[in-house]
């Protein structure tokens, strides 16, 4: 019978994916997410808990999701798998194997409150320039050196440039094909040079 997993046992499972480059893991280490608690909490506007309910999970633990969300494209019931599921994403988190972790409605509530509270644009926008000024791009599940990512040219400037280099392309020969129109322009030309040759 299997024992319970340890925190060294734990340790050692977490040491390959340090070894692999977990994405998430330079990201916790990038951004502090502390510097979102004040805003967070702001924004929520939640009661101290008095009335006996179930305290609530920590903002920055599920603005943490949020992030997840928008980095992988998750949706909530994913986002609850995946955490279950992905040693990176309970280490991200900060969450242990027997702690418990949002479902899906706790994470969907969790962004209507700060939707409803128009923080939720604020609050990326604020994540977006922490990880810029440390030189970083988050893309697709990557955390990136942005110094190394060439920015892309607009679409309208490709599209011209494209153009420009079909211009001066050479003309494919149409093999056994004759334009009509062409055909009888060079014939006209010719009766103008020496009409009485093609009377």
């Amino acid at each position: 019978m299997a024992g319970q997993l340890g925190f060294f046992d734990l340790e050692d499972r977490y040491a390959p994916l340090s070894k692999a480059g977990d994405p998430l893991e330079k990201l916790a280490a990038v951004v502090d997410f502390e510097l979102f608690r004040y805003r967070l909490v702001k924004a929520l506007k939640r009661s101290d808990g008095a009335r006996g309910c179930r305290p609530p999970y920590d903002p920055t633990l599920m603005f943490k999701i949020l992030i997840l969300q928008a980095l992988y494209g998750l949706s909530d019931e994913q986002a609850e798998f995946q955490i279950w599921d992905r040693l990176t994403f309970m280490r991200f988190l900060g969450l242990g194997p027997g702690e418990a972790v949002p479902d899906a409605t706790t994470i969907w509530l969790f962004r209507e409150h700060l939707t409803q509270a128009g923080a939720i644009k604020t609050l990326f926008g604020r994540f977006d320039a922490l990880l810029a000024d440390k030189g970083y791009l988050a893309m697709s599940g990557q955390i990136l050196d942005a110094s190394l990512i060439q920015a892309r040219h607009p679409a309208n400037a490709w599209t011209t440039a494209r153009r420009r280099r079909s211009s001066k392309a050479k003309p494919r020969p149409r093999s056994g094909r004759t334009n009509p129109a062409r055909q009888r322009r060079r014939t006209w030309m010719k009766c103008a040079k020496d009409p009485g040759r093609y009377r």
